[in-house]
């Protein structure tokens, strides 16, 4: 039995509390990289060592996570993840406290690694919870809330991370300035931690109503037998480097976008932006010329927002053109404004580089279907290799830092550049292989 509607109810929104939670902690590494970068004087690769730190946890607790969840069933993973997370809020408290940057990244290893475990076992359960008919719809609506809040999050962290900071060669940050950033990382965390801890005690009392309504795990299989299926697909290889590579670049863009919209060759010395409605309303005028670290932290939400946007408007088309199609249109033209940030630079290049996320918006859904349609792996195999992939995140803007330490934001645009390139290459790829089995298994990102 599945208890009550209204238990039911009250379960699905918590559920999809999650998806808003790990989308809007996950967001949070945007400002964070611009904030580090000026408390801790560090380079371009040293602050996207943060974002490394998030998502290698993906690459290295995916399949675990898998096979954990196969073993103990969703529910008890869910509170393992929610234990995990509110000690890794604890664990940035300190780090925010003691000023310590190696202890941002065992937080944010460790708040990752629980985001990880919760993806995996609370997608099933967002379709359970309800009735089968409208399974579809209770995924999109918990689909957009993760959206909203990767929206909101670069917005709400740009705010309290980046009062003041300035990371322009020859500005030095102020100890006020500094106790202030880390202040509002303390703040930040320690919400999140009382927001976890409240999930958790929910979980926790109706945990048998919850799990009344999970679907029936797959039966138990090793970590090496589900890798093994895995590589045996050459479509699942395929696809675990199409993630990879779009990931990658998705994040190098979002988590130096603050970075790059300040520089004195985009609008560090323009007020443009602020004539753009919603934008300039948003980003706030502090009424000093020029776009200031924070003021460009706050535009950031735009490249998410564009990403919600544009889930919307895709999900219309994907009902009226075949995915792979659509996938080869869209990262076409995010190869193409990469091409022009990285060939024009100044004031226009911070818009389009900030519409790249409207074409984001598609690619993980549409690449990990086409690629489930394809795979000769088992659908859990393939499934948690395309998990693993994320993996991209953590290193492809280790590279992005190192080519704009080197030669600037702007030409660092030619490495996302290079993988929409790519990834268009895998959509047409696609759109010339036959499908071997429908996909049943629905992950989001």
């Amino acid at each position: 039995m599945m208890g009550n509607k209204s238990t039911v109810r009250a379960a699905f929104i918590a559920v999809t509390t999650l998806f808003f939670a790990w989308g809007f902690i996950t967001s949070l590494i945007d400002p964070l990289v611009a904030a580090v970068k000026g408390i801790f004087t560090l380079t371009d690769v040293q602050a996207q060592l943060s974002a490394f730190a998030f998502f290698i946890a993906y690459g290295l607790v995916s399949f675990p996570a898998a096979a954990l969840i196969s073993r103990v069933k969703p529910v008890p993973a869910i509170l393992l993840a929610l234990g995990m997370m509110a000690i890794a809020c604890l664990i940035m408290l300190g780090a925010a406290n003691l000023a310590i940057y190696t202890l941002v990244l065992v937080g944010l290893f460790v708040l990752a690694s629980g985001i990880t475990v919760l993806q995996v076992a609370a997608n099933p359960l967002a379709a359970a919870l309800g009735p089968p008919e409208r399974s579809h719809f209770r995924l999109t609506l918990s689909q957009t809330f993760n959206s909203f809040g990767t929206f909101i999050g670069p917005f709400l962290g740009a705010v309290l991370f980046l009062e003041g900071v300035e990371v322009k060669e020859g500005t030095a940050i102020t100890p006020d300035v500094r106790a202030a950033a880390l202040a509002g990382i303390d703040r930040a965390y320690f919400w999140i931690c009382g927001l976890l801890l409240l999930l958790l005690a929910f979980f926790w009392f109706n945990r048998k109503t919850v799990a009344a309504a999970a679907p029936v795990p797959p039966a138990p299989r090793g970590i090496g037998a589900m890798i093994s299926d895995a590589v045996s697909s050459r479509w699942a290889l395929l696809g675990g480097a199409a993630i990879f590579l779009y990931v990658g670049a998705e994040v190098s863009i979002g988590t130096q976008m603050a970075l790059f919209l300040n520089s004195d060759g985009i609008w560090g010395n323009s007020d443009a932006p602020f004539g753009v409605p919603l934008l300039g309303h948003a980003m706030g005028s502090d009424g000093v010329p020029g776009v200031s670290l924070q003021e460009a932290g706050k535009a950031v939400a735009f490249y998410w927002g564009g990403a919600m946007v544009g889930r919307a408007v895709g999900s219309v088309l994907l009902a009226r053109f075949s995915a792979w199609r659509l996938l080869a249109l869209f990262t076409a033209i995010a190869t193409g404004m990469c091409t022009y940030v990285f060939a024009m630079g100044g004031v226009t290049a911070g818009f389009v580089a900030l519409s790249i996320g409207l074409f984001n918006s598609i690619m993980f859904p549409v690449i990990f279907t086409l690629t489930l349609e394809r795979s000769t792996a088992s659908e859990q195999a393939t499934s948690g290799l395309l998990c693993t992939a994320i993996v991209g995140g953590a290193f492809l803007p280790l590279l992005v830092g190192a080519v704009s330490d080197q030669a600037g934001y702007v030409a660092a645009f030619v490495v996302p550049g290079g993988c929409y390139l790519l990834l268009c290459v895998f959509a047409l790829l696609a759109g010339r292989t036959r499908t071997v089995a429908q996909p049943s298994v629905v992950t989001l990102h």
